[in-house]
């Protein structure tokens, strides 16, 4: 779970140009967009027993980004979020994490039906949803941007 300590990390990761560029509107977010992000995650928290989470390199102990679970703007079905430090894009956490946090969703708190929104141009992070066993179920544009949407049913 996200602690207020991880701020710093959590601005950095989300502020980055090239690494915000997959996440919402694609703009890099303010230190205050932050600030809320981390009280939303704990609200969450109290009400759905879950929200994002911090991933923690096993052997070095370094935060290297961040996985969870959410509603955006109270959509029914949770959706996976994940974003890490560029340093640590391409070692495979995201392979590693998406599954554990399905798995996590499904049998901790019942979700059987998890989705994931990703950039059509995001091919690396389509990759990853589809070893996850992730569908592809839908699309739509945002943002003068192709948006796929992916899907996990228990």
């Amino acid at each position: 779970m996200w602690v207020r300590e991880d701020l710093e990390v959590i601005y950095s990761v989300y502020s980055d140009k090239q690494g915000a560029r997959w996440v919402g509107d694609g703009q890099p977010i303010s230190r205050e967009d932050a600030i809320r992000w981390l009280d939303v995650t704990f609200k969450n928290y109290s009400g759905r027993g879950y929200g994002m989470s911090t991933v923690i390199e096993k052997a070095t102990g370094t935060i290297v980004g961040f996985c969870g679970l959410v509603h955006p703007n109270g959509q029914q079905h949770a959706e996976i979020k994940y974003s890490f430090k560029k340093t640590h894009w391409g070692l495979g956490y995201a392979s590693e994490i998406v599954p554990g946090m399905i798995s996590y969703g499904n049998t901790v708190h019942g979700l059987g039906k998890i989705i994931a929104t990703v950039a059509d141009e995001n091919i690396a992070s389509q990759r990853v949803l589809q070893k996850s066993h992730m569908s592809l179920s839908d699309e739509y544009e945002e943002n003068g941007q192709k948006i796929l949407v992916y899907e996990w049913d228990a």
